[in-house]
């Protein structure tokens, strides 16, 4: 049975339902979910680990290049499977490589690029350095767009039909950002880790009362920010309102995004993805055979094959729960290792922020982050002494 929350689990959805009205189940915004049903790790000669991948807004032009130049027998086949399966002019692989930072920042590209890149990095650890997702990871998870290929790491997605349905969302995505005559986008907004929950209610409070206004709680990403997504213009009057009545005045950084993600405009994306996903096949759920992923609407570990397809769905239009998945990780289910695979790093500060980046109370702890081959060396020995650490404990 799947844990769920108080009063104010709807802090966040409140502010979509003052948009749009569409039905949504809850999760508390605030705190972290417990879970009647944690998942166990098969593993004692290691620490309990997380594999975590990112979202949109750190694709790069060229971020591929060095994976092919490095390891040429393992991207090259990659490379060509990609565009085999997207069959678009010009290619992904072209776009990423040689592309415009327009062009790849192009929602339809970005989203494929990203995951693609992800699990390139990742076939490469399997393939060149022998890396086991299976026995050295015990559960996955991504950040917003990231969920595709923690999903498909954990086995419950093929990479090919993943890439596919990732390329439709993003295209519905822009077509949905485009339907619109104002200026759409997201704010992130950082305040003192005291303020944050009071910040949000003063927002929802606002939006409650002010139900025309295009203005949603998109992300909750760390215990001192938060993502604002809708009409840019409606975003600056919520913030002008807070700052003025009541006495909120975090700090806003706007983020390289043209489309409101996570709002209920993104709910033809949300349709879209329930379809794909009802396709038979495309889903696979066999526990241990698959690794348990957390899905970023509840903060908890999808439960079967039809709680993947309804909330990976509904993830477009409803916030993304980052924090608490951390905190659940964390303090729930005792993970102590943190692996980040995929570009940029941002996913992995977040992290860092929650956890500590070296880990605090266990030997081979820690957040590990992999988005180059230059960091392959300090990666490894990093990998090497962590399971080395745990294995001594256990001697």
């Amino acid at each position: 049975m799947r844990a769920t929350s108080g009063r104010l689990e709807d802090v966040a959805r409140g502010g979509a339902r003052s948009w749009k009205t569409h039905t949504t189940r809850t999760c508390n915004l605030h705190s972290r979910p417990s879970s009647t049903r944690p998942y166990t790790s098969t593993s004692r000669t290691r620490p309990k680990t997380a594999l975590f991948f990112p979202g949109q807004g750190v694709q790069r032009v060229g971020m591929i290049d060095p994976w092919l130049e490095s390891f040429p027998n393992t991207v090259k086949p990659l490379l060509e499977e990609i565009d085999h399966t997207l069959n678009i002019s010009p290619s992904l692989t072209h776009l990423i490589s040689q592309g415009t930072n327009a062009e790849l920042t192009a929602t339809q590209n970005a989203q494929p690029a990203i995951m693609a890149t992800s699990i390139l990095i990742l076939r490469v650890l399997e393939k060149e350095f022998g890396f086991d997702t299976k026995n050295t990871v015990d559960v996955t998870l991504g950040h917003s767009l990231g969920e595709f290929a923690a999903l498909v790491a954990a086995g419950n997605l093929q990479f090919a039909s993943a890439l596919k349905m990732v390329r439709r969302r993003g295209e519905t995505m822009a077509k949905c950002s485009a339907s619109s005559n104002s200026e759409m986008g997201m704010i992130a907004l950082v305040c003192e880790p005291l303020q944050r929950d009071e910040t949000l209610q003063a927002i929802t409070r606002h939006l409650s009362q002010n139900k025309h206004l295009q203005c949603v709680i998109a992300n909750v990403n760390s215990k001192t920010q938060f993502v604002l997504s809708g009409d840019i213009s409606h975003v600056g009057k919520v913030l002008d309102h807070i700052r003025h009545f009541d006495s909120h005045d975090p700090r806003a950084v706007r983020l390289k995004a043209d489309s409101p993600f996570h709002s209920p405009l993104m709910l033809p994306a949300v349709d879209l993805m329930k379809k794909l996903l009802s396709t038979p096949g495309s889903i696979t759920f066999s526990p241990p055979s698959t690794l348990p992923c957390i899905s970023n609407v509840t903060a908890l570990p999808f439960s079967s094959a039809e709680d993947i397809k309804d909330l990976l769905a509904r993830s477009a239009a409803e916030p993304v729960l980052w924090h608490q998945s951390i905190q659940y990780l964390h303090q729930e289910e005792k993970v102590k290792r943190w692996i980040g695979i995929g570009p940029g790093k941002v996913g992995r500060n977040l992290v860092g922020k929650e956890v500590g980046m070296k880990g605090v109370d266990v030997k081979g702890g820690g957040v590990l982050a992999l988005t180059d081959p230059k960091d392959l060396d300090e990666f490894l020995r990093a990998l090497e002494i962590t399971g080395n650490a745990q294995e001594e404990e256990v001697e």
